[in-house]
């Protein structure tokens, strides 16, 4: 099929509200938090733990940024795709990032009950307290962009990640 003949994509829709120019001290906040808990965070695993946050709460506008971002750092395309169905491609990722997106699956989906004793222990057994601690910060400060990109229906596809040194 060549470029003429392709079907047209749907159309993009427009964000429901520009929240961050209505609310920009809370803004600036919450990227003053999120650059807190990323200083504790391995660059990898935090991206890991964004996307994987980010497609649980249907977050298209984080998906893309924080996809954007992983594979702009160095992160393949093959442990991005596998995110999804982390649990069932175990073998793509090490004991440390498995016990994180346990965590990161149960401090999201907090509506199922509370962080499981077995998932926290097993964070613990693999991050030293102070990584823990900011570990839950960042799945945390993603769980809240995810509801700010998906009340005001924040538009994907139209970011360009950040240069990694």
């Amino acid at each position: 099929m060549t470029t003429e003949e392709r079907v047209p994509y749907a159309t993009e829709h427009a964000p429901r509200l520009p929240w961050a120019q209505h609310a920009p001290e809370v803004f600036q906040a919450m990227v003053r938090l999120d650059g807190a808990a990323r200083k504790g965070v391995d660059p990898t695993l935090y991206e890991l733990v964004k996307i994987r946050a980010s497609q649980i709460n249907h977050c298209a506008y984080c998906l893309d940024m924080h996809t954007k971002d992983a594979l702009a750092a160095g992160e393949s395309v093959e442990r991005i795709v596998q995110l999804a169905a982390w649990e069932e491609s175990r073998h793509f990722y090490t004991e440390k990032e498995l016990a994180a997106l346990a965590l990161t699956e149960a401090v999201t989906v907090l509506t199922e009950g509370f962080v499981p004793d077995e998932v926290y222990d097993t964070a613990a057994k693999h991050f030293e307290e102070a990584e823990l601690a900011h570990l839950i910060a960042a799945i945390t400060v993603i769980n809240a962009w995810n509801r700010f990109g998906v009340t005001a229906r924040m538009v994907p596809g139209h970011y360009h990640p950040r240069q990694h040194g």
